[in-house]
């Protein structure tokens, strides 16, 4: 389809995505918002057929698993969850925890707090694994040492999505080059790794809640927390905790020896391996290396090692490491089914030429210096909204992306903003699956962690508007 017929379907164009965004405000249902956008972007071009567009839809749905590079992507999120569940059954997670607290490294709150924020950039493979070991080590430290429980929910929750968002090798990463190749770029992971330094939200999130757990700031409601928690309550009165954390990430086996080299060696290889891979598939040039190859390479290398070492230890079969594989892969299936509406709902808006539409409607009306934080506050909206980031970034990536290139500007910056808009989102956002866990792994009241965690939230999203002001000036 040429550009001009692309540019035909005018404002109609964006009633797919806007559909999707409102039914997300409404419904809460990330699934049925994604898919009636494409739905709607289909009986579009079908001339208002129902019936015509709701076959088109399911055809061009399954059409994008056709693709080898979205198959890739697909798959390397449900091996992702294989690795995660195997590291926890052979006791690699368990003996990372026992290693840690054995060393004695943390003798006092400040050292308490910097280690639950390390922790929370080290383990970088998954947003909601993240929090809950961030969270089962620290929290016996946190009570120990008096901090609130408050401000270890704000730190966790602080240091997954932010983290995850700026690895291009992991089940975010795989989502973001899989819309970024849907989207027409021609280096999706070249474009990902200029974005990653532009993405103020994340970065600005990230150095707020270090500089907060080195230097102990408490704002807002989180100095009512700590006031709280330094006279010997756990929690306030009308606090009510989520279920325990324990039912989410279950212990290993009895008779399992805890070993961190479980953990640490396959996640340590898989990171290590990707810029090989890149090299390897880019036959000797890292930049044009295949990101969907790389990522399926270097997480099936995760598991083998993973399951080598459980072998030698005895602590896992044969049948007791694919029952776990499976389940693994099982357990994120919703993010699975996210990232292949996402990827149909951008070849439909692609197909529609909403980018296109966008950049003729606002691009003489909006200067750039205005329209990068306009993207940035209008995809928080929709994080906030929806609480789902993986959503949002499948709704607005498939309008940012094509403006970027109708207006005639590199797309790093428009990605860099619509990621950053989508974490800001979720970080504020009270029906967030990540805040949802961080009070959960942190046995927190869900609203009080909220309230604490919006002020700092707030900070970093002015930091980062402002930021994407001036980058809109200079670009």
């Amino acid at each position: 389809m040429a550009v001009q017929e692309l540019a035909s379907y005018g404002f109609l164009s964006l009633l797919p995505p806007l559909l999707a965004i409102g039914l997300a405000i409404y419904t809460r249902q990330v699934f049925l918002s994604l898919a009636a956008g494409i739905w709607l972007g289909f009986m579009i071009m079908a001339g208002w057929n129902p019936l015509v567009g709701a076959a088109d839809a399911i055809e061009g749905t399954i059409e994008v698993l056709t693709d080898a590079g979205n198959a890739k992507v697909i798959v390397f999120t449900f091996l992702i969850g294989a690795l995660i569940a195997t590291v926890e059954a052979n006791g690699g997670m368990r003996g990372f925890v026992k290693w840690i607290e054995d060393a004695r490294w943390v003798t006092n709150a400040r050292r308490a707090q910097i280690m639950a924020w390390v922790i929370g950039i080290v383990i970088f493979i998954e947003s909601n694994l993240t929090i809950l070991v961030a969270g089962s080590i620290s929290r016996p430290l946190f009570d120990r040492f008096k901090i609130s429980r408050e401000k270890l929910a704000y730190i966790v929750d602080s240091t997954s999505a932010p983290v995850c968002i700026l690895i291009p090798f992991n089940a975010w990463g795989a989502l973001i080059l899989g819309i970024l190749a849907e989207q027409g770029i021609a280096n999706p992971l070249g474009t990902f790794l200029i974005a990653i330094p532009l993405n103020l939200y994340a970065i600005t999130a990230l150095v707020l809640a270090g500089l907060t757990a080195f230097f102990g700031w408490n704002i807002g409601p989180m100095k009512k927390a700590e006031q709280r928690t330094k006279g010997g309550e756990l929690q306030w009165a009308h606090s009510v905790a989520l279920a325990d954390p324990e039912e989410i990430a279950p212990p290993p086996a009895d008779d399992v020896v805890l070993k961190p080299r479980n953990m640490l060696l396959p996640i340590a290889l898989m990171v290590v391996s990707m810029p090989v891979f890149m090299w390897i598939t880019g036959n000797g040039n890292l930049a044009e290396g295949s990101g969907s190859t790389s990522v399926l390479w270097a997480v099936m290398l995760g598991i083998g090692v993973a399951w080598i070492l459980s072998l030698i230890d005895r602590s896992l079969d044969i049948d007791a490491l694919s029952r776990v594989g499976l389940k693994g892969a099982g357990a994120l299936t919703g993010m699975a089914v996210v990232l292949w509406l996402a990827l149909a709902l951008g070849a439909v808006t692609r197909s529609l030429g909403t980018g296109l539409y966008v950049a003729g409607a606002v691009g003489d009306a909006v200067p750039l210096f205005a329209l990068l934080p306009l993207v940035f506050l209008v995809t928080g909206g929709i994080g906030f909204a929806t609480g789902s980031s993986w959503g949002t970034f499948a709704i607005m990536l498939a309008v940012a992306i094509p403006l970027s290139n109708a207006l005639g500007v590199p797309p790093a910056p428009f990605v860099a903003a619509v990621l950053s808009g989508g974490i800001f989102g979720d970080h504020c956002s009270p029906i967030s699956d990540t805040t949802i866990i961080a009070s959960l792994a942190s046995a927190t009241d869900h609203i009080e962690h909220v309230r604490t965690q919006l002020p700092y939230a707030l900070i970093a999203g002015s930091v980062a508007a402002i930021g994407f002001a001036i980058m809109g000036a200079v670009v």
